[in-house]
């Protein structure tokens, strides 16, 4: 299933006014395809992840899912926070998509125990979240977005609130993941070095009210692993996009001073 962005834009009312967050944003996501989203901050790629995951609706324009739903859901979400419940034990936590479609309790933890499996975190079935270091939360809330079953799992910035080795090792065990079985992916980050690894495509957003300036193909091989990041093409990759976001980060950096 491909997701389809067509003339999406959001404008908020607060009390100095009204805010243009985006500024018609067109945008194809191919089935299957781990694709990026990159651009300054305050420049509306959360509120853009958002609409897409129905969290939000859009001032104008439309967000399709094209083509047939052979899983259970359209979509999950990993979020910046891991958002596990605390009074839950991991174990607990995964299966939630199971339990809001009010499927059989029996299989709930059947579904736990497969995908804590698939993020090698099943050792810690029984711990509580915190007990957890955030890069195990993290991967809990990977598998909870997996055990929903969804054709699309929207991350947004994910391993941003994660030291800089544990976030290494996250992006590894991500593409280890997602080699599995191949989601569609939607990545928000601020880190190029973390979108060109991990994706095929990005989109690099300009400064709000947010548009798509370009998006860049990642010529890089798959499988990636930490030695692709020598590959001369990374370098060319992420040189290419800073090109394009310079001028815009500089400029929202600028209007946060003013």
């Amino acid at each position: 299933m491909k997701v389809v962005v067509h003339g999406l834009t959001k404008e908020y009312i607060t009390a100095q006014g009204s805010v243009r967050a985006l500024g018609g944003v067109n945008l194809e996501v191919r089935d299957r395809e781990f694709f990026g989203v990159i651009g300054p901050t305050g420049c509306g790629k959360t509120t853009l992840l958002h609409i897409i995951a129905r969290l939000e609706l859009p001032s104008t324009g439309t967000v399709e899912f094209v083509g047939e739903q052979r899983t259970k859901s359209p979509v999950s979400m990993v979020f910046q926070d891991s958002a596990l419940m605390p009074w839950r034990t991991v174990e607990e936590n995964v299966p939630l998509g199971a339990e809001f479609r009010n499927e059989e309790p029996s299989v709930y933890k059947r579904i736990s125990r497969f995908f804590l499996e698939v993020v090698r975190l099943l050792d810690f079935a029984g711990a509580r979240p915190h007990e957890l270091s955030g890069g195990m939360k993290q991967k809990v809330a990977i598998a909870r977005a997996l055990a929903n079953d969804p054709e699309v799992i929207l991350m947004d910035e994910p391993f941003a609130n994660l030291d800089a080795q544990t976030r290494l090792l996250m992006r590894e065990e991500l593409l280890r993941i997602w080699e599995r079985d191949k989601k569609t992916v939607i990545l928000v980050t601020h880190n190029i070095d973390e979108a060109v690894m991990l994706c095929d495509r990005i989109a690099v957003m300009s400064a709000r009210p947010g548009l798509i300036k370009e998006v860049v193909t990642v010529d890089i091989p798959r499988p990636r692993t930490m030695k692709s990041m020598r590959d001369p093409d990374f370098a060319k990759c992420t040189e290419k996009i800073w090109g394009l976001l310079r001028y815009d980060v500089d400029s929202a950096l600028q209007r946060n001073l003013v």
